[in-house]
């Protein structure tokens, strides 16, 4: 997915979707250890969208709390 359409999302769509590919990293190591793993790449791309969830989870959040703190100064 691309940046511009996770930031479109809101923040508990963005958390809930952080909880699936959290869980979808999990199974995948699980198969690898197993041997069953088709291919590598998948964990290192699903490494990397859990970054960019993050990283825009946490942009939003530190934005929200930079406009209350204008508001109340």
């Amino acid at each position: 997915m691309k940046t511009k359409d996770i930031r479109a999302m809101a923040a508990n769509e963005i958390e809930s979707k952080l909880s699936e590919l959290k869980d979808k990293l999990f199974k995948q190591k699980f198969q690898k250890t197993l041997g069953q793993a088709e291919n590598p790449y998948k964990i290192r791309q699903t490494k990397r969208d859990i970054a960019k969830y993050m990283t825009i989870l946490k942009e939003m959040r530190s934005h929200n709390g930079n406009e209350t703190e204008k508001r109340k100064g």
